[in-house]
């Protein structure tokens, strides 16, 4: 027995803002934008929070399942970016859901944050404690972007995504997941200083800062290696795969990660170019843009990526 998808279901804001809506606030442009990153434009949101995109997307995966909120055992959100510190996220969208008897925790692991969910949840499953998980990755990162920083900004948008896993005879094939917390500063965002009768500090607020040369040649070097790892545990090569799906960091990630692979670029589907960069949203939005256009065939041998923040990676290869 191992651990299978049983649907997936995604929420995006309803707004949209173009390359073209930031070259009127800031020094850029569609060009500049578009060559550098491959993205196009950006869902941000207003109304929508975290949870709320969240509880959206868990509603569509369990209708896409044939299940109900009641029946779910274990709920894991991938995100840094929830609505409170506590309660979490997960704790949120189990009462929003009606799932009375689920446990329900967060982590964090930003742009790999729905890869540790899914290894998380497979343990679980696998040992025995539950028989199936909602999971998730969602973010609102818009609210912790500076938005004068037309070097990082423009790479972000909010949404959530997710999918129902349940045991089965057939899906998880191999996992491989890492991290190297000493390059962790490279892509940052700090959180709340001291502030107490012995310390003070002022409360403005903290935003993401990246290293973009830095991040590239951490992804380009540690991804290939990861997904690398997952054939092998199984036995199979690149050939083998049907579909790629990795996190939408940028469009030259994808195309470097493909050439070392030796794999045509067709295997790697996008969601960057309308969706930006969902960090821990950015693999289960994909997921489900494929799901709900009918591209994922039963039997078919797909892998998962997800790499960022921590620095952190984690690869799945698994039978659809």
């Amino acid at each position: 027995m191992t651990t299978r998808i049983m649907g997936t279901g995604s929420c995006l804001p309803q707004t949209v803002v173009t390359n073209d809506d930031l070259a009127k606030i800031m020094d850029t442009s569609d060009e500049w934008i578009r060559t550098r990153t491959g993205i196009r434009e950006r869902r941000l949101a207003k109304e929508e929070t975290t949870s709320f995109m969240c509880c959206e997307a868990a509603l569509r995966a369990l209708e896409d399942a044939g299940m109900s909120g009641e029946e779910i055992e274990l709920i894991i959100v991938g995100t840094l970016t929830g609505d409170y510190v506590t309660p979490s996220t997960a704790c949120e969208v189990q009462a929003k859901i009606g799932a009375k008897r689920a446990v329900a925790f967060d982590v964090n692991a930003a742009c790999s944050g729905f890869l540790f969910a899914l290894h998380i949840a497979h343990a679980y499953l696998q040992a025995g404690i539950y028989q199936n998980a909602l999971i998730l990755g969602a973010e609102t990162l818009s609210k912790i972007m500076d938005w004068s920083d037309r070097s990082t900004c423009v790479l972000f948008g909010d949404g959530a995504g997710a999918a129902v896993l349940k045991r089965d005879e057939r899906g998880v094939l191999s996992f491989d997941m890492g991290c190297d917390g000493a390059k962790g500063h490279v892509l940052s965002c700090k959180g709340r200083p001291n502030n107490n009768p012995l310390v003070s500090h002022p409360t403005e607020p903290e935003f993401v800062h990246m290293d973009g040369q830095e991040v590239y040649k951490f992804a380009v070097g540690r991804v290939p290696k990861s997904i690398q790892s997952v054939l092998a545990q199984s036995g199979m090569d690149a050939g083998d795969i049907s579909w790629f799906v990795l996190h939408q960091a940028n469009i030259r990630i994808l195309q470097s990660v493909a050439k070392r692979l030796g794999v045509s670029e067709e295997k790697f589907p996008i969601s960057l170019d309308h969706c930006g960069n969902i960090s821990a949203a950015s693999v289960p939005i994909l997921l489900d843009e494929m799901n709900q256009k009918g591209m994922l065939k039963r039997g078919d041998k797909i892998v998962l990526s997800g790499f960022g923040g921590g620095l952190s990676w984690g690869s799945v290869l698994l039978e659809w």
